[in-house]
C-alpha cells in the first residue's frame, strides 16, 4: 500500500488566521469565545460563538472571485491557499489531474438560504439571487478551492455533519492509497453563525447557554451543558510519500489509519455503550498496526454536551481497554468551540502540531471531570511528551464516526 503524508497545513480559526497564529492561540491556552456580533442574539438562550476575527475574503483571492462565494467557501480557498503554498508544490511543475480536493462541509451555506428565504417572503421569487444555488450548496468549498488552485484531480465533498471534514482527510488517504492520485488538498470548513444556525441549534439543547466564556466549552467536566458554536476553515495536503520525497518536500507526519463506521442508532446520540465509535477508533490501529498502548494522545471530539463526552469515553475505553486509563485525552473545542464540520480537520492539525512540539494542549474550562467519564483529558496544566502516535476522533449527527492516527514520520 502506498504510504500517505502531511506536507501542508492551513487554517482559518476563531484563534488565528494562519496556523501559526492559531497554534500559537493553542499553546498559550487562548479562547475564542464572545458574544455573538453577526446578528442581533438578545433574544437568543445562547448568545456566544466562537467567531472568526478580522477576516477579508478578498485578501486571498480576487475581488470578483470572492464575491461569488460565501463565507465558508471563502475560509475553504484561503485555508487551502496556505496549505499548499505551505507544502511549497509547483503546480507548473506537476499534473494536476494528479492532484485532488476533498473538502467537507456540515451545512453549507446556510445564511445565503436565509437572506434569499427573506427576499423570496417579502419581495418575491424575482429578487432572489441568481446565484444563490451555486453560492449555499456545501460542494462549494471544493469546486471553489479546486478552481482557485487549478486542480484537476478528483473533486469530491464529503458531509457528514461534524465528522465531514475527518472524512475528507480519511477519503483523501484513501484516493492516494489506492492510486487515483498523488496528492489531495483535504479538510472541512464552515461558516453557520447566523439566526437559523444558532436558533436550530439551542432548540436542540445542544449549545451552552452559560454567559460565561471561560466555562461555556467544558468538555468532560460535571457542570457542561453543550457546545459553543464555532466556525473556520481546517486544510491538510496529503501526498504520496515518493512524490513528495522525490521533490524534496518538508514531511510533518505520516496518516497511519483511518476507521469509519455508523451507529445505526439515533439521529443526534451517540450509541450510548460507544460500540459505534469505538470500533471506528479499532479500524484505525488495526490499519496502522498498533495496539492501544501505542496511542500516546487522542484529540477527543469532546464537544461538551453531555451525551457525547460521556459515550465518547465509553467508547475510548470500549476501543483501547485497560489503556484508556493512561492515554492523554483533550478537546480543542474548549478553546475554539465546534467548528462543525471543519472540526475534524481542525483537530487533525493539532495532532500534527503536537507530535511535532511534544505538546499537548490542556482541555480548557475543564475543572471537575465528570466522575462517569472518568480519563485523563489534560485539566489543569499541559503535557509534554513524546508523541509517536496521536488518534484524532469526529462523530456526526446521524452515527457518523470516524478515527484517524498520526504518526510521526519516520524514513
Amino acid at each position: 500500500m502506498r504510504r500517505v503524508v502531511v506536507t501542508g497545513l492551513g487554517a482559518i480559526t476563531p484563534i488565528g488566521l494562519n496556523v501559526d497564529e492559531f497554534w500559537n492561540g493553542i499553546k498559550e491556552s487562548k479562547l475564542g469565545f464572545a458574544e455573538i456580533t453577526k446578528f442581533d442574539a438578545s433574544e437568543y438562550k445562547a448568545h456566544l460563538a466562537a467567531e472568526v476575527k478580522g477576516f477579508v475574503g478578498k485578501e486571498y483571492m480576487d475581488f470578483k472571485a470572492a464575491k461569488r462565494m460565501e463565507l465558508f467557501s471563502q475560509y475553504a480557498v484561503a485555508a487551502a491557499r496556505e496549505a499548499l503554498e505551505d507544502a511549497g508544490l509547483d503546480m507548473a511543475e506537476e499534473d494536476p489531474y494528479r492532484i485532488g480536493t476533498i473538502i467537507g462541509s456540515g451545512i453549507g451555506g446556510l445564511e445565503c438560504h436565509e437572506k434569499n428565504y427573506k427576499k423570496l417572503q417579502e419581495r418575491g421569487p424575482g429578487r432572489v439571487n441568481p446565484l444563490m444555488i451555486p453560492l449555499m450548496i456545501s460542494n462549494m468549498a471544493a469546486g471553489n478551492v479546486s478552481i482557485q488552485l487549478g486542480l484537476k484531480g478528483k473533486c469530491t465533498d464529503v458531509v457528514t455533519a461534524c465528522a465531514s471534514g475527518a472524512n475528507s482527510i480519511g477519503d483523501a488517504m484513501r484516493a492516494i492509497q489506492y492510486g487515483d492520485l498523488d496528492v489531495c488538498v483535504a479538510g472541512g470548513t464552515e461558516a453557520s453563525i447566523c439566526p437559523s444556525g444558532v436558533a436550530g441549534f439551542t432548540a436542540l439543547t445542544a449549545l451552552s447557554c452559560n454567559p460565561d466564556p471561560a466555562s461555556a466549552s467544558r468538555p468532560f467536566d460535571k457542570d457542561r451543558d453543550g457546545f459553543v458554536i464555532g466556525e473556520g476553515a481546517g486544510i491538510v495536503v496529503l501526498e504520496e510519500l515518493e512524490h513528495a520525497k522525490a521533490r524534496g518536500a518538508r514531511i510533518y507526519a505520516e496518516m497511519a489509519g483511518y476507521g469509519s463506521t455508523g451507529d445505526a442508532y439515533h439521529i443526534t446520540s451517540p450509541a450510548e455503550d460507544g460500540s459505534g465509535a469505538g470500533m471506528a477508533m479499532k479500524f484505525a490501529m488495526k490499519e496502522a498496526g498498533i495496539q492501544p498502548e501505542q496511542v500516546d494522545y487522542i484529540n477527543a471530539h469532546g464537544t461538551s454536551t453531555h451525551h457525547n463526552d460521556l459515550f465518547e469515553s465509553r467508547a475510548i475505553r470500549y476501543a483501547l481497554g485497560k489503556a484508556a486509563e493512561k492515554v492523554v485525552i483533550n478537546s480543542t473545542k474548549s478553546m475554539v468551540g465546534h467548528m462543525l464540520g471543519a472540526a475534524g480537520a481542525v483537530e487533525v492539525i493539532v495532532c500534527v502540531k503536537s507530535i511535532e512540539d511534544q505538546f499537548i494542549h490542556q482541555t480548557i474550562g475543564t475543572e471537575h471531570i465528570d466522575p462517569e467519564c472518568g480519563l485523563n483529558y489534560a485539566v489543569g496544566s499541559p503535557v509534554e511528551k513524546k508523541i509517536d502516535y496521536a488518534m484524532s476522533n469526529s462523530l456526526g449527527f446521524g452515527g457518523h464516526n470516524v478515527s484517524l492516527i498520526v504518526k510521526r514520520y519516520e524514513e
